[in-house]
């Protein structure tokens, strides 16, 4: 779920990918300074406005990390590499890998419809469950309305004059569905691409169908509990982040001169399986290295989640996972997250082995994208 002001394809989008030529720059994390110009493109982005950042690297069996500027506005705590934060829409890579493995264990079809596991839900202005496939809704082709994209949803949980008195409401999934069911669709089902959160809020329930159990309590024992991600959880009703971690904050939705609010503290109901997870940089690394090196999917699922629909100029999106080609012909694989106070990207190379995730603690200012064409293009 993302807060920023865009709420374009390319935008929704993360960094990711696999590599499709080779980087132009020597491979960073072979000791000395060859993460300088990771490190500077970090700095630059609190010098542009971001309160801080946090970076982790992982190559092979070597890891690095920086940070740069503060996680605690009013006291000057700086970040740390420790730091947990919501990740926002890299939550749907981890839903994705799950439903996949559901599917690899024979318990559903991707090209089951939407209606066969949630009977009805989806249904009215023109939406209809029974046309669309559990891949439609992991690789946004659906045409079914982003909940995100809903007027009131925004005045609601995204504004400054809605967000402090709602930001502890109980929205339950089935809430969310409903929202995007007042509007028409995006488009008939198959027929173009366009991201949209209630897509994966959607492929949860379907998860907890399949299983009986809650989609958290899948991801924590298929994904996070076998790869050790002490950092990653998936929390339902708390409203504060575990510790150590730094503040967020937003403007929400004013201007980048105006007031500059904490909104660290959220029901994170709010985004559900399109962004409810928290984790760190060094988790996510270690996830995205994980999954693109086979270590969750068996090889036929691994292939469908890489197989890609255009998205934007450099984009393609898989099944919860996205594929970017960066300036130098770098190609990575991973996703983005946005949610309150919190700008996220992570990403891999096709063979896993080479790992970038990054944390903004602010959801207003710098470029994400400026630390992976540092640590993979030398730029």
């Amino acid at each position: 779920m993302t807060v920023r002001t865009t709420l374009v394809a390319a935008t929704a989008v993360a960094l990711s990918a696999a590599l499709a030529a080779p980087a132009v720059a020597a491979s960073p994390g072979s000791g000395g300074d060859d993460h300088a110009l990771t490190r500077r493109a970090a700095q630059a982005a609190v010098a542009e406005g971001v309160p801080g950042v946090t970076v982790a690297v992982r190559e092979g069996h070597r890891t690095w990390s920086t940070t740069a500027g503060v996680g605690n506005i009013r006291t000057g705590q700086p970040r740390s590499p420790h730091d947990r934060y919501r990740v926002g829409s890299v939550t749907k890579t981890f839903v994705a890998t799950v439903l996949l493995q559901l599917e690899a264990e024979g318990r559903l079809s991707l090209d089951d419809s939407v209606d066969k596991w949630l009977p009805g839900l989806v249904r009215g202005n023109g939406h209809d469950g029974r046309k669309v496939t559990l891949r439609q809704l992991l690789n946004h082709t659906s045409g079914i309305f982003d909940v995100l994209a809903d007027p009131g949803y925004r005045r609601t949980y995204m504004s400054a004059e809605g967000f402090f008195e709602h930001r502890y409401d109980r929205l339950t999934p089935q809430d969310l569905v409903a929202i995007a069911m007042s509007h028409e669709p995006f488009f008939k089902p198959g027929t173009s691409w366009r991201y949209s959160n209630t897509n994966y809020v959607l492929a949860a329930l379907v998860i907890e169908k399949a299983t009986g159990h809650p989609y958290g309590d899948e991801v924590r024992r298929r994904v996070i509990d076998p790869l050790h991600l002490n950092a990653t959880s998936v929390p339902d009703r708390r409203v504060t982040l575990p510790r150590p971690g730094s503040r967020a904050y937003s403007k929400l939705g004013g201007p980048d001169t105006g007031p500059t609010y904490d909104v660290t503290e959220l029901n994170p109901g709010i985004a559900y399986g399109g962004g409810q997870m928290i984790s760190s940089s060094a988790d996510l690394t270690r996830f995205y290295s994980a999954l693109l090196r086979g270590k969750l999917l068996p090889p036929e699922q691994l292939k469908k989640m890489k197989t890609t629909v255009k998205a934007a100029e450099r984009y393609g999106y898989g099944l919860g996972l996205v594929d970017v080609e960066l300036s130098c012909g770098v190609h990575v694989w991973g996703h983005d997250g946005g949610i309150h106070g919190s700008n996220t990207d992570a990403a891999t190379t096709q063979d896993g082995r080479h790992s970038v995730a990054v944390n903004f603690n602010g959801d207003w200012s710098g470029n994400t994208e400026s630390v992976f064409e540092a640590e993979y293009c030398g730029r």
